[in-house]
């Protein structure tokens, strides 16, 4: 999936990352993406995903490959998820 992520990206010219960025900010005026960053370098790198705009057949292409099935599911793994208490 890495892969053809880091394929749109090159061939957009952008970052793998900010092609991450820019298509949560496509899902819509009321999803933000909750970006973290050490350095500046890396905040630029970020904020440079607002100038990256998607067609949709480019969406299509990006949840093609990275389908929400493949990535979804709980935080933690099955024991972990026994610990918490949140549910008790």
């Amino acid at each position: 999936m890495i892969e053809e992520l880091k394929q749109i990206a090159a061939e957009k010219g952008v970052l793998p990352s900010q092609l991450a960025i820019a298509w949560v900010l496509a899902k819509g005026r009321n999803i933000v993406p909750v970006i973290g960053a050490r350095k500046r370098t890396q905040l630029s790198e970020s904020l440079a995903a607002l100038d990256v705009n998607l067609s949709p057949e480019e969406l299509t292409r990006i949840e093609a490959a990275i389908p929400a099935s493949a990535i979804a599911g709980t935080r933690y793994d099955e024991h972990q998820m026994q610990m918490l208490d949140s549910e008790r």
